[in-house]
């Protein structure tokens, strides 16, 4: 039996009359890794910032561990929220920083944070508000990760950490999962690089859930067809087009619906070619936002879509 650790029912926050998330059903469940996908401005911080009771919605309900969160202290202390723009007073240092967390999260493990402070090479005499926009980022992944908070939120963590200091991020994410099993919940866009430390993934677009399920279940939801554009207009003629590019005479679309033995047979037939479509570019085509593309088809009813897809025709001298 799956534990459900956050539940979220017709959640919606609008700021003057526009909505940032709308209608908003979730069952997160426990001690697993969640990525929250979407472009910018597709409501997954609002998300997280309402979940975490930094704000309150507009209509529709959160619980998490089965309880409302907002001012029930010994709930939001089962949570840390690393924001990606995580203000700090104006005369802290890193010694404050830590001697903050240590006091607001009941769990927390100096051990890790020492060692992080290592691993990232976090300066200790500056005032944090002098830190780089890495060493800021860095300083948030050691109070996530030291928090060992049951429910823990990272809002784009990897802003401004070269390649190094991401991965060790992702070793010391793994590693304290693995030690310390937790609900982890963290948006990014850098999906390629986290797909792999991804069990299940919720996308975003435009304040709604489009999608919202395993990793391996999301990968099988969708193929990536290719080849001559005449042939890839006739194959794509009544099926579900998430997204499509146009460059001359050859196009490439990513259609919605698991590939079946007959779709590679008319593909091989037509000339096209059929391959698996990454976590990156389908979440790309879940959020690429243009209504009513052509699907040069003359018109034709493009068939049934899941909830949220949209078509693009993009093309390129």
């Amino acid at each position: 039996m799956t534990t459900t650790a956050i539940e979220t029912r017709g959640l919606t926050r609008s700021y003057r009359g526009q909505p940032a998330i709308a209608d908003v059903n979730l069952d997160i469940h426990e001690g697993v890794i969640t990525g929250l996908l979407g472009r910018n401005g597709a409501g997954k911080t609002t998300l997280m910032s309402l979940i975490t009771a930094q704000d309150r919605p507009t209509s529709g309900s959160i619980r998490v561990a089965g309880r409302e969160p907002f001012e029930h202290a010994d709930v939001i202390e089962r949570m840390c929220f690393v924001r990606d723009n995580q203000r700090y007073p104006d005369d802290y240092k890193l010694k404050h920083a830590i001697r903050a967390a240590r006091i607001c999260y009941p769990n927390w493990s100096q051990e890790v944070a020492d060692r992080l402070i290592r691993l990232f090479r976090i300066p200790t005499k500056p005032i944090v508000k002098k830190f780089s926009r890495g060493q800021l980022s860095a300083l948030g992944i050691v109070l996530g990760l030291a928090s060992r908070s049951p429910i823990t939120f990272f809002d784009e963590p990897y802003l401004g950490l070269d390649a190094t200091a991401r991965n060790i991020f992702y070793d010391e994410l793994l590693r304290e999962y693995a030690e310390h099993p937790r609900t982890i919940i963290l948006s990014t866009h850098l999906i390629d690089e986290m797909d792999q430390l991804l069990e299940r993934v919720i996308i975003l677009d435009r304040g709604r859930v489009v999608r919202h399920e395993g990793v391996d279940e999301l990968r099988g939801a969708a193929y990536q067809v290719a080849g001559r554009a005449t042939a890839l207009e006739e194959h794509l003629r009544g099926r579900a087009v998430l997204s499509r590019r146009s460059i001359g005479g050859l196009g490439t679309a990513v259609v919605n619906g698991a590939v079946t033995a007959e779709d590679r047979e008319l593909a091989q037939d037509a000339g096209l070619d059929i391959t698996p479509v990454s976590l990156q570019d389908l979440v790309a085509a879940y959020g690429l936002g243009v209504e009513d593309a052509d699907l040069g088809d003359g018109g034709a009813d493009p068939g049934p879509s899941a909830p949220g897809t949209r078509t693009r025709e993009r093309s390129a001298a």
